[in-house]
């Protein structure tokens, strides 16, 4: 798994992650989602090395082996903001200053921010089966709570999630070794029989509800936008296109100049399912001059 990748340890804007990175070329941040690990990628991160990209993949803070800050009261320290500063961070450390960013799920709420608060490292910003927090909750309906019911269980702090998870993590966290890999399933195993994890996954969603659509609404009532290329990709056999009819629509209000995208015909873990296909429609968008 990852064949002449270093894996190493970085600090990151306070929290030290896991991070696995190698090649050589213009570098690419690949940004799980929930819940997995950087490992979610070992199939395609050879795939961009060999084509000449460089390409960091880090646990998110909160997730696998990265740190797991305290939290507060209004979730702060898992809030997209801290976990974008985090990459950036890890980025320039590892010599990167302009970089472009992949963000699958959760890693894509984790790119957005990135691009939204940082646009002088981001050269271009490809999102993976995900919409904009803030339009997410915006748009929520009985079709996306029935669905996405997840979202408002992992956040409740009343009735807290991790009680539940911890019962049985394997029964919750549906994933098999031939989805995903050997050695990636077992990286995933050791990450949710780990209750510091459960409880900052939890903390991840608890930040989704709450402080992120803050900032989402605030970038929004001031008219902010991605400065960089977007590429939105969503998976055929999940419900994004279920969701909302015009997925490429959604992002409309949050790109600038240059969007494109389409879909993946995959489940949701398209890098683990469909890892040609995914590098193929990633390094179509930066040769065309995404990354200029």
């Amino acid at each position: 798994m990852f064949d002449g990748f270093e894996l190493t340890r970085c600090e990151g804007d306070g929290a030290r992650l896991r991070v696995r990175h190698g090649g050589s070329g213009p570098a690419v941040l690949l940004l799980h989602g929930h819940p997995r690990t950087h490992a979610t990628w070992h199939r395609v991160a050879p795939l961009l090395a060999a084509a000449g990209c460089t390409v960091v993949c880090p646990d998110l803070r909160g997730y696998g082996e990265s740190d797991k800050p305290a939290s507060d009261p209004e979730h702060r320290p898992y809030s997209k903001r801290a976990m974008a500063g985090d990459c950036l961070a890890v980025m320039r450390r590892l010599g990167h200053e302009r970089f472009a960013v992949v963000g699958h799920d959760r890693g894509a709420y984790v790119a957005t921010r990135l691009a939204l608060d940082h646009p002088q490292a981001v050269s271009a910003v490809s999102v993976l089966d995900a919409v904009p927090i803030g339009e997410a909750l915006r748009r929520c309906d009985a079709a996306f709570a029935a669905s996405w019911w997840h979202w408002f269980f992992l956040g409740q702090t009343e009735k807290p999630a991790e009680r539940v998870i911890n019962a049985d993590p394997d029964a919750w966290y549906t994933a098999t070794s031939e989805q995903m890999g050997a050695e990636a399933y077992e990286d995933f195993r050791r990450a949710i029989h780990d209750p510091a994890t459960v409880h900052a996954m939890c903390e991840d969603y608890r930040a989704g509800l709450g402080v992120d659509r803050e900032h989402d609404d605030t970038d929004q009532r001031a008219g902010r936008r991605i400065e960089c290329p977007v590429q939105v990709l969503w998976a055929t056999r999940d419900d994004m296109a279920d969701l909302y009819d015009d997925v490429l629509g959604v992002w409309r209000d949050w790109a600038g100049d240059r969007l494109e995208g389409g879909p993946i015909d995959s489940g949701h873990h398209m890098a683990e399912e469909a890892p040609d296909a995914l590098a193929t429609a990633l390094l179509g968008f930066w040769r065309s001059g995404a990354q200029a």
